[in-house]
């Protein structure tokens, strides 16, 4: 009998402790507090493309921002950026790194996206190289020109031609991925493609290219995002957040320590560092201000919501967008205002 009431208290004791260990947990995780990366959830699994603005997610990773925050986040690399569009439509991940234009067309058929962040703005990162002879969009009419259907750097070019009075009809258009357009261009087998960094800067160093539109032409039709389907919003808003908090930290630390960043990012970007530099250039790395300026109502192009609807008339007008969506249902700027919020009172 003895023997079973030290048991019984024994194992009332160790319930006891057990508990007082899970309350503590339960309020450090509830606090939002920094800390290891709780191994019971899943990763949050984002895509990334190459894209200059998009490669500081591994900076993110390398530095450890994710894990001072306690955040468990797998990175998933795509070489060919439109799988990642499809990656992310058929739940293969949580989230992409995308364009608002690539986002307009799988929402509009239903499929629940969320833009919670703006990584960088285009600024002459995605452009039309031609060869040398070739000095106006103008000049390409009944040229063989490649960019991949659907995507920005098809409205990209569609935007050109149509800045200069042609339509798509007017070139002899090729659909190529930019992983095979840029090689297929320094290779002399196309007059012009649109690419965007790193492939833009090599076309025109190994292919004796000469970008003659860009997005320099266009400031602010491109947006670079981090689009997340919105079941993962609703059921980790937490890790969302400290995500984006990972971010503008390692933003912050990449000012502070410019070389090591760039050599960092060079590496993952598999690029010499004077490259990747170079092409890092050709983008606006947006800020928190930038971020809320962005998700802020305005009649300009700082407002995605007005980009968006911009874009989306021109993409319908040229049969690329069946209909329009409501652009502003899909920003989300809950998390970019309570990061600003706890930023402010500190």
């Amino acid at each position: 009998m003895k023997l079973k009431k030290w048991l019984a208290l024994g194992m009332v004791l160790l319930i006891a402790v057990s508990l007082l260990a899970g309350c503590g947990q339960a309020k450090e995780k509830a606090a939002g507090g920094a800390g290891e990366a709780d191994g019971s959830k899943q990763p949050i699994r984002i895509a990334l493309s190459p894209w200059p603005g998009w490669i500081p997610w591994y900076l993110v990773e390398e530095k450890g921002f994710f894990k001072k925050y306690g955040v468990n986040v797998e990175l998933k690399w795509f070489p060919v950026y439109s799988d990642s569009l499809q990656a992310l439509a058929t739940g293969q991940v949580d989230a992409n790194s995308q364009t608002l234009s690539d986002t307009l067309a799988p929402v509009s058929k239903g499929l629940p996206l969320k833009v919670v962040l703006v990584n960088d703005n285009s600024f002459g990162g995605d452009g039309v190289v031609a060869k040398p002879q070739y000095k106006t969009m103008a000049d390409l009419k009944g040229k063989k020109v490649a960019t991949e259907l659907g995507t920005i750097d098809h409205l990209l070019l569609i935007t050109g031609l149509d800045k200069y009075g042609l339509q798509e009809s007017d070139v002899q258009y090729t659909n190529m991925t930019v992983n095979d357009a840029g090689p297929a261009f320094i290779a002399g087998n196309l007059d012009a493609a649109v690419l965007w960094e790193p492939f833009l800067t090599k076309a025109v160093k190994e292919g004796k290219g000469k970008i003659i539109f860009s997005s320099k032409d266009t400031p602010g039709l491109i947006p670079d995002l981090l689009v997340f389907n919105e079941k993962t919003l609703k059921e980790r808003p937490e890790d969302v957040k400290k995500i984006l908090m990972a971010w503008f930290d390692a933003m912050e630390w990449w000012k502070q320590n410019p070389e090591e960043a760039i050599q960092i990012m060079a590496k993952r970007a598999d690029t010499s560092p004077e490259d990747y530099k170079q092409s890092v250039q050709s983008v606006k790395i947006f800020t928190l201000e930038d971020n809320i300026k962005a998700f802020t109502k305005a009649e300009s192009m700082e407002y995605l919501g007005y980009t968006g609807l911009k874009t989306a008339k021109f993409l319908k007008s040229k049969n690329m967008l069946d209909t329009i969506p409501d652009v502003e249902k899909i920003l989300d700027d809950s998390f970019i205002q309570a990061i600003a919020r706890e930023r402010k009172e500190k």
